[in-house]
């Protein structure tokens, strides 16, 4: 996967989510998480939106469930349903029709449109694209563990994000198999699935299979 294929413009849908024209003015998505808890902070997300103090503004017609534990500055979007047990830790903007399953735990990151991290996920410093998934068990790691700063390796180039903390980028429709681990500074491209329990490390194309850390297939090649 190349540098460009890793571009904002090339994973996502930006009418898919509230925060299209701030991620407009990057590149890379990557570039746009330090920015985030200032931007949450001073948007005007229109009406619908229920203050619940703190900096959270919760839709009216979203479901949080009671025993949720929700830290401004945080968006829940439209639709979407906080399930039991989910910690949603701040800078943190939730899209229309989302699902934040129980024991889910979410910091610094996006979810556009209809994304779905329904069970024990934890997702930290990284944007999910429209309707992606990410089955039981699956996370993305934003901490390397020689603490150093991530960096994105493509295969005609490495960027250092200059960040130490630094999760995944999934494109568009990116399915995450369950119990699967994104190291630091992973991108899936759009409609690419990754298979159980696979490593991933790395950039990988749009429209593939990830069957393991180092062996990617188009998704017509089963």
């Amino acid at each position: 996967m190349k540098l460009s294929e890793c571009a904002v413009s090339a994973l996502f849908d930006l009418h898919r989510t509230a925060a299209g024209e701030y991620l407009a003015g990057f590149e890379y998505p990557w570039e746009a998480l330090a920015g985030l808890k200032n931007f949450l902070e001073n948007y005007d997300f229109g009406d619908g939106f229920a203050d619940m103090g703190g900096g959270i503004f919760v839709h009216r017609t979203a479901r949080v469930a009671p025993t949720a534990v929700l830290f401004g500055p945080c968006v829940i979007g439209e639709g979407s349903e906080i399930r039991a047990g989910a910690f949603v830790r701040g800078s943190v903007l939730v899209g229309k029709n989302c699902v934040v399953g129980n024991s889910a735990e979410l910091k610094n990151c996006i979810l556009f449109d209809g994304v779905q991290t329904p069970h024990y996920n934890y997702v930290g410093d990284s944007i999910l694209g429209r309707s992606a998934h990410l089955g039981a068990g699956a996370v993305t790691s934003n901490l390397r563990a020689d603490r150093g700063r991530v960096f994105i390796r493509a295969d005609d180039g490495n960027i250092d994000t200059g960040s130490r903390k630094c999760g995944a980028f999934l494109g568009d429709g990116a399915e995450v198999g369950c119990n699967a681990v994104l190291c630091p500074g992973t991108v899936i491209g759009r409609n690419t699935a990754v298979y159980p329990l696979t490593l991933c490390r790395g950039c990988y194309p749009a429209n593939s299979i990830v069957k393991h850390t180092s062996v990617v297939v188009p998704r017509n090649e089963r």
